[in-house]
């Protein structure tokens, strides 16, 4: 090229730099501009007597718009990027009134504090916990806001036991979050012939049982409680790999052997945010249930014969033993729409009527991001 032509270059990238920092400069400004709004709305809350300032629907209308925005104008930004970019606007200006503590499955790098960030934004504080049961009874006793926890999985099915915690809760369900899961193989050791021992999640190693069979057919198999918690104890074994998310490879010091492992490449996983918390409608918005028949014939029948009478979008049936007497069971149900929502409510009143038990775990927005 040219000096000349290199010269024109240099121009042409100076001058189109210096737009992007105009309108750098601009964007600072009007966030500023925003925070300030949100911190007065914070005092007039707190003025009022509302101490909680997360509004899980508000965030949801706000990312909703922001992506049909975004396809109205044709951005070169993908709708799911557009939102990633409120969503951390929002995470920032919440944490410039209170810092949003958020209890998760531990240690760090587990998919759920994946979903966690991923719905309350990177300037959430995630809190990692020993189990399931520890992000529950955080969020219960007040000392925590917030709990993530997964509910089910698209190859494995239901988490079981967020389901025997959700029968029990006082909490609600109040968000849902839904993750794309990428198993990876990570360890110590930079050759994966080495690798003798293969430590993961019980439901990551059900996940990748066929590729585990193909590729490392001879590995003694532990299980752990989380991913996490295999890729930390891998990292102190000789000759042993965790399955477990890309992020905890630089949390504990592993080599990536290999990535994508799943079996089902299209693997997600449903996350559920939990708290003393009850939101609004939406219009795009989902409740779940825990329902019980009476001890009859036709009971699952008479349980469904008012959600199909009101129109409803069943989304999610689910059943478990209720131990508490031989072939006895509860049905956890997700509907599409609020209970405020006069078919929901509708239903809802009916099955009431009919149901030995029937508890509203949550209205909550359907997944935004």
């Amino acid at each position: 090229m040219s000096t000349k032509n290199t010269g024109k270059k240099s121009a042409g990238i100076e001058k189109l730099r210096g737009r992007i920092d105009d309108i750098d400069r601009r964007i600072h400004q009007l966030l500023n501009r925003r925070v300030r709004h949100a911190l007065d709305i914070a005092r007039l809350k707190a003025a009022a007597g509302d101490r909680e300032f997360y509004s899980p629907e508000r965030e949801a209308e706000v990312l909703r718009e922001a992506q049909r925005r975004n396809r109205e104008s044709g951005g070169p930004l993908s709708d799911a990027e557009a939102g990633r970019v409120f969503r951390e606007i929002m995470s920032a200006t919440l944490a410039a009134e209170r810092a949003t503590k958020v209890a998760v499955l531990g240690p760090a790098g587990t998919y759920t504090q994946s979903a966690a960030l991923k719905h309350f934004g990177g300037s959430a504080h995630t809190v990692p916990l020993a189990a399931i049961a520890d992000v529950f009874r955080e969020v219960e006793s007040g000392s925590i806001g917030f709990g993530v926890a997964p509910v089910e999985n698209s190859s494995e099915g239901s988490v079981a036991d967020t389901l025997e915690l959700l029968m029990k809760t006082p909490l609600r369900i109040c968000g849902e979050v839904e993750l794309r899961i990428q198993h990876c193989l990570l360890g110590a050791t930079k050759k994966m012939s080495t690798v003798k021992t293969v430590l993961a999640h019980p439901q990551a190693l059900a996940q990748c049982r066929q590729w585990l069979e193909h590729r490392l057919p001879g590995a003694d198999v532990r299980q752990t409680s989380s991913n996490a918690e295999a890729a930390r104890r891998a990292a102190r074994m000789k000759n042993a790999a965790a399955i477990a998310g890309e992020l905890a490879a630089g949390l504990y010091n592993l080599h990536l052997l290999a990535r994508g492992i799943e079996d089902n490449p299209r693997n997600h996983t449903r996350f559920i945010v939990i708290g003393d918390l009850t939101t609004r409608a939406t219009g795009r918005d989902k409740t779940s249930l825990l329902v019980a028949g009476r001890n009859k014939p036709g009971a699952l029948y008479n349980l469904l014969a008012p959600i199909r009478d009101a129109g409803l979008d069943m989304m999610r049936i689910e059943s478990r033993p209720t131990r508490s007497g031989l072939w006895e069971y509860v049905f956890f149900i997700d509907l599409a729409g609020h209970r405020d929502d006069k078919p929901v409510a509708r239903a809802l009143g009916a099955l009431e009527e009919q149901a030995a038990l029937c508890k509203v775990l949550g209205s909550y927005p359907r997944s935004a991001l």
